[in-house]
Parts: structure tokens; sequence; C-alpha cells
């Protein structure tokens, strides 16, 4: 799970659009070692690798860095969001 998912999570529970009781299953399912979820930091390789994210389709910072999370770590991403799912840089599930 990339790192700025969970500042973007915080942000939605203040906005009241998520209660909090979903950042805190979130932070418990990332304490616990026998999900197979994990942190991914924000680091230099996905700090360049937004440059593969096209801003023209994904112009959002927040949802680019996510996008860039999956493409630096080879992984697909599990996404909703409409503007993410039209790239072909990444496997999007969903």
């Amino acid at each position: 799970m990339p790192a700025i998912s969970i500042v973007e999570i915080a942000y939605l529970v203040e906005r009241r659009r998520f209660v909090e009781e979903v950042l805190t299953r979130i932070l418990n399912a990332l304490d616990d070692p026998n999900t197979g979820i994990a942190l991914a930091p924000l680091d230099r390789n996905i700090s360049e690798a937004i440059r593969q994210i096209d801003r023209a389709k994904v112009p959002d910072m927040p949802d680019r860095i996510i996008a860039a999370t999956a493409f630096s770590l080879g992984l697909p991403l599990v996404t909703r969001d409409h503007k993410i799912q039209t790239l072909t840089t990444i496997q999007i599930i969903w």
C-alpha cells in the first residue's frame, strides 16, 4: 500500500467522507504481519517513476504517486479511480 494512501484516508476521515474505523482497520491491517499488506514508502525510485505516469491522464499528484508506486514496484494496482484506470503503464485490478 502506498504511504500516501494512508495520508489520503486520514484526510477523508477529517472531511467526514470516511468513518474513523476505516483508518483504524487499515492501520491495524498494516501492523498485522499475517495480512500480507505492506506499506510502500515514498522513496527516490517512486519519485522518479512519477514521470512515467501521464499527467494529462492523471493530473492529481497523490493519484500519480499511487500509480508511480505500483509502476516502480512492478505490482498491479487495485483502484476504482477512473483516471488511473486509463493508464497503460501499470496493471489495474478491479
